[in-house]
């Protein structure tokens, strides 16, 4: 399943050269990640709640394109793998406007208990598991 995430480019967001700087790409990430699973009926505070956590163990990232302040970016997630344990998710960033390909990203994800020892959602919250499995098809 593709989720689609709209954000506005704020001023400081972008540096010297009046772009956005490559480092806040990955908090875009992560905006549109939440906003996912707040989409799924399983927003981070309801993750919590249960104890578990979703660390990024991973980034990668290819910048295709440059936006600017005031632009409209459209953010693109999808499952990639899913296995009860970790998680890998797909981005497609593009700016909203021209519709150009402004930057291609994975992130590499756990589940762990708030002692941050890997949980299997599969035995710890089969609900969860069911959701992402049911993405992942």
């Amino acid at each position: 399943m593709e989720f689609e995430f709209e954000r506005k480019i704020n001023y400081y967001e972008t540096d010297r050269m009046g772009v956005v700087h490559h480092s806040n790409y990955i908090r875009f990430l992560e905006e549109a990640r939440c906003a996912w699973l707040e989409h799924l009926n399983m927003p981070f505070s309801l993750l919590e709640e249960k104890g578990i956590t979703i660390p990024v163990l991973g980034v990668n990232c290819k910048y295709k394109y440059h936006v600017t302040f005031g632009d409209t970016i459209i953010i693109k997630l999808f499952e990639k793998k899913y296995n009860g344990v970790r998680l890998t998710m797909g981005y497609e960033v593009t700016e909203k406007e021209t519709g150009k390909l402004v930057l291609t990203a994975e992130t590499e994800h756990c589940f762990t208990n708030k002692d941050l020892r890997p949980v299997n959602l599969k035995k710890a919250e089969p609900e969860f598991n069911e959701k992402f499995e049911k993405i992942s098809k």
